[in-house]
C-alpha cells in the first residue's frame, strides 16, 4: 500500500530526474531547483508573469534556451 510519504519522495525523485531537450542546441538540461531559478530570473528580466515551463509555447522555449546558453559562460566564471 502506497503512502502519502512515498507519493512525495517519488515526486521529488522525478524532479530531480526530469530533463529537458533543447531541440535548437541538441542538447539535454537537467531542471533542477538551479534550472528553476534561471528560469524565474529570465521571466522575471522580461517582466513576464510566472508560467510553467512545460505550458509555454515552442518558440518562447527556444527563447528560453538562447537566453541560457548565452548566460551559461557568465555563470560559469561566477562558479569558479
Amino acid at each position: 500500500m502506497r503512502t502519502p510519504q512515498d507519493d512525495h519522495e517519488r515526486h521529488e525523485q522525478e524532479e530531480r530526474e526530469r530533463r529537458i531537450y533543447d531541440s535548437e542546441h541538441k542538447d539535454y538540461h537537467n531542471w533542477d531547483a538551479h534550472e528553476d531559478d534561471m528560469y524565474r530570473h529570465w521571466l522575471e528580466a522580461r517582466h513576464d508573469a510566472y508560467v510553467d515551463y512545460e505550458r509555454l509555447d515552442h518558440k518562447r522555449q527556444r527563447e528560453y534556451w538562447k537566453w541560457r546558453h548565452e548566460h551559461e559562460e557568465h555563470e560559469e566564471r561566477e562558479h569558479q
